[in-house]
């Protein structure tokens, strides 16, 4: 097994083809299917379902790709602790965040600190930030509770309670609280499942002997956001996370069970040394 045959497969699987994988590596499409054909021959397994539109990957070429994220992240951080200096001036962080109001203010200093690194940002909810750091397809994930076990390691950046939200227009945006038997009978704007947002505002339903329903159900913060400031319905979100918008009125919901949000900015420990997380983690610390 040679390593130009790994690294083909490798990047054929990350960028989807062999052409993208080829223009990656600036090699030639012949060199690098040349390369994967080899592997797949010399070890008669099959790798990449092929047709004419797409190139998938099999099941062995799944459990090989999970080895190989390991072997060339692992490869880049030796990069990056031969030429650290480098990496501080020209590297490349990527952030995904459930929420990327909690880390502007660190980015801010950031880009201050090394105009050279480029960032990457990009919205996901708990479990999108979770999947992309143990996949290594992220650095540095932002969301709103730390996940158990020894895996990660994380800075607290704030707690805020969980609230209601309607339109300016709304009749409810007089009111000074709403109860969750009221809020069973209204039109719900809720995240997608896998939102930590919707776990803490179901858990606290269920403690009061209420189950909520969404009248719509969207995937991202700002879709709940424009679909609320329509007239269609309620929506929540951390008091963090609610921002200046003449189009909405917070309002707060009783509840028995705390409802408040943890937002944390986490790394896979492993990466914790990696000199663009480890500048970044500085920078939250000192607040």
């Amino acid at each position: 097994m040679r390593y130009v045959q790994l690294r083909a497969f490798h990047h054929v699987a990350v960028q989807g083809g062999f052409s993208r994988a080829a223009e990656h590596l600036r090699l030639t499409q012949p060199a690098i299917s040349d390369q994967v054909r080899k592997l797949e021959q010399d070890y008669d397994v099959l790798l990449f379902n092929r047709s004419k539109k797409q190139v998938a990957l099999t099941g062995a070429g799944e459990r090989l790709l999970t080895i190989t994220r390991r072997l060339f992240d692992a490869e880049a951080q030796a990069l990056d602790l031969l030429s650290e200096s480098r990496a501080l001036r020209a590297g490349t962080l990527r952030i995904v965040a459930d929420a990327a109001h909690h880390v502007l203010h660190i980015l801010a200093r950031f880009r201050a600190a090394y105009p050279g690194v480029q960032v990457t940002l990009r919205a996901g909810n708990s479990e999108t930030v979770i999947q992309s750091l143990r996949s290594y397809e992220a650095d540095i994930g932002v969301l709103g509770e730390v996940p158990e076990g020894a895996a990660f390691d994380f800075v607290h950046l704030n707690r805020t309670p969980i609230i209601a939200f309607v339109a300016s227009s709304d009749p409810l945006a007089e009111r000074r609280e709403l109860h969750f038997a009221e809020l069973a009978d209204l039109p719900l704007v809720l995240r997608e499942r896998g939102s930590k947002t919707r776990l803490k505002l179901e858990q606290a339903a269920a403690a009061e002997g209420v189950s909520l329903t969404a009248a719509i159900e969207a995937e991202s913060r700002e879709a709940v956001r424009e679909i609320v400031a329509s007239g269609a319905g309620v929506g929540f979100v951390s008091a963090a996370e609610f921002g200046a918008d003449a189009r909405l009125v917070a309002i707060p919901v009783a509840s028995r069970l705390p409802m408040e949000m943890d937002e944390a900015m986490i790394c896979l420990r492993e990466r914790r040394n990696g000199k663009l997380v480890q500048a970044f983690f500085d920078l939250a610390r000192e607040g």
